[in-house]
């Protein structure tokens, strides 16, 4: 079975939604699955912003006070801390994840993109790593599996993988994603967010009948 996955480093629900089907499919022990990352950008114009946290830049963003921010996020912090994940919003540092999927798509061609969103998700949200730093990036694909010359190239290149990355965004358009994570299973049937385990082993059930 097939399963494509738009998605996007800097969404916290995102990395929720990989363990949850991770938990999901290891209830299918005899059954194979081919996981495919898709790229999905929640907002293509922010600007890297290396001296700002996450609670920071959304209080700005939204017009409210830092406090606020916080408060609006402790429900995320905890649903990602029942599914194992340790969150750390005053820690992220705000980034353009343009260069992030560049990467991944540059760890598809090498079987690795699950390694490589995974090491990312965690840089991100629970150590607070700035994936708008170059050296950073490189360190991490390396992390993952990826040839340290293949990965810096990729960093300066803007051009490396941009096609990938924009085919991924038209065909989340084309099929009317707005949001991720964004689930599509033998392009029979779809989960869009974080949903609960079951609804997961229920869908690949669905799709084997």
């Amino acid at each position: 079975m097939k399963i494509e996955i738009w998605s996007d480093i800097m969404c916290p629900f995102c990395y929720i939604g990989k363990r949850q089907l991770e938990t999901a499919l290891a209830e299918f022990p005899n059954d194979e699955f081919e996981i495919e990352w898709k790229s999905f950008q929640l907002d293509p114009t922010i600007e890297a912003q290396t001296d700002k946290d996450v609670y920071t830049f959304l209080a700005e963003r939204k017009g409210i006070s830092v406090e606020q921010s916080i408060e609006m996020h402790k429900g995320v912090v905890e649903h990602a801390k029942s599914v194992g994940l340790d969150y750390h919003f005053d820690k992220a540092i705000v980034s353009n994840s343009l260069s992030a999927h560049r990467i991944i798509q540059l760890a598809k061609t090498k079987n690795i993109a699950d390694e490589m969103e995974e090491i990312f998700f965690k840089a991100y949200f629970t150590e607070g790593r700035d994936l708008n730093d170059p050296e950073t990036l490189i360190e991490l694909g390396v992390k993952a599996g990826l040839n340290a010359e293949d990965v810096r190239e990729t960093v300066e290149n803007e051009k490396l993988y941009i096609s990938d990355v924009h085919t991924d965004l038209i065909q989340a358009q084309n099929m009317g994603i707005q949001g991720v994570p964004f689930f599509v299973f033998d392009r029979k049937y779809a989960i869009s967010g974080a949903q609960p385990v079951e609804a997961f082993v229920n869908t690949i059930k669905e799709v084997q009948k």
